[in-house]
């Protein structure tokens, strides 16, 4: 696999927060399409698409950010700063952990098997899209901004460098 510039890195990290909220919102849906009886075969599909997107794709770019976007934040001076991504880190846990009770229902809707508990369903998506929207708030207002600056500077100084 060839390896991903960081300008490029950004990007792939920015789309896949778009991604992440289109699923989000999806989930939503799904939650709202049950309760209210609707097409099951249209959301057990859509159940299982989200279930292999979270189990997947997300738990991809969390590992990213851990491996490329926050060591060199956890470096700063700036105290502010590594507690926000200290607390990135801990959301990351704590998104997994809810994920872990939520993919087995999302999966057991997908399949048509019949139970799952309505209440612990909602409660447990309603949970993983708070952390999760909070999560990519904090990222994107004060984290990408950070690194995406820190990266800037790194390469100002390399080109003033080469001159």
């Amino acid at each position: 696999m060839k390896p991903v510039s960081p300008p490029d890195r950004f990007q792939a990290l920015d789309a896949c927060h778009q991604q992440i909220h289109l699923h989000l919102g999806q989930l939503a849906e799904v939650l709202q399409q049950i309760e209210a009886s609707a097409d099951e075969a249209q959301y057990r599909q859509q159940a299982g698409k989200i279930e292999a997107f979270f189990s997947g794709t997300s738990r991809d770019h969390h590992a990213e950010e851990e491996k490329n976007v926050f060591p060199a934040l956890l470096n700063s001076d700036n105290a502010e700063l590594v507690h926000a991504v200290r607390t990135l880190q801990q959301d990351h846990g704590w998104i997994e952990q809810n994920w872990l009770e939520l993919a087995p229902m999302l999966r057991a809707i997908a399949q048509g098997e019949d139970w799952v508990d309505m209440a612990e369903l909602q409660h447990t998506v309603e949970v993983f899209l708070a952390l999760c929207h909070d999560h990519i708030m904090l990222e994107e207002t004060l984290i990408y901004p950070e690194a995406k600056g820190q990266f800037a500077d790194e390469l100002a100084r390399r080109t003033s460098r080469a001159k």
